[in-house]
């Protein structure tokens, strides 16, 4: 294991996160404060294939917990990959994107069809820590954000992790593999390869 995943092994003494944020993320705090505050208007759902080349749908519903927007990526009961968007308008903008290319990752470098590592295991940290990087590249280079919006991203997540209940050393951790991969000229393609690389997997 090199580059990116052999430092992302290193820091999962650090990475102990719940599904709960790590896959579906947390929605903005006043919206879990008030269930009744007025909806954030909804990011246009990102370009999305899967490794093999299949197009991945974006199916949005207000299902799910009040004032949590969340994200998950699957494959549905058609075997159509899917990522399902949860109560996106009580997120800002900034976080719905990121949240959709997060979900969006875990199709491009094949998690959704492949075993899933018992949670908050070494591997499925590695995956979102994966995930994450792919998603702040791709907003960086595809989506112009600057160092406002990915502050925007890194407040919104930071505050709902605390709010949650997670130590500050596993939010430093998950900001410090965000901006680092936000710092990093490598694209997020070039992260994409190297997973599928070094997993075997194909890339169309």
């Amino acid at each position: 294991m090199t580059g990116f995943l052999q430092t992302a092994n290193a820091r999962i003494s650090v990475l102990l996160m719940s599904v709960l944020v790590v896959a579906v993320f947390a929605g903005s705090a006043d919206a879990q404060q008030d269930d009744t505050a007025s909806a954030n208007k909804l990011a246009a759902v990102p370009v999305c294939s899967n490794n093999t080349g299949e197009q991945v749908q974006f199916n949005t519903t207000d299902r799910g917990r009040p004032g949590l927007a969340a994200g998950m990526a699957i494959r549905n009961g058609s075997g159509i990959p899917v990522v399902l968007r949860s109560n996106f308008g009580s997120a800002p903008r900034e976080l719905q994107q990121f949240i959709d290319r997060h979900e969006c990752a875990h199709h491009q470098t094949g998690d959704v069809d492949r075993p899933h590592p018992p949670r908050n295991g070494p591997e499925h940290l590695i995956n979102e820590a994966v995930s994450d990087c792919v998603a702040i590249r791709r907003l960086r280079d595809e989506e112009g954000f600057g160092k406002e919006a990915f502050d925007k991203v890194t407040a919104a997540l930071r505050a709902d992790m605390a709010k949650i209940g997670f130590p500050e050393i596993s939010i430093a951790s998950r900001i410090r593999n965000i901006s680092g991969c936000f710092e990093n000229p490598a694209s997020a393609g070039d992260l994409i390869r190297q997973v599928l690389q070094e997993r075997g997997l194909p890339l169309k």
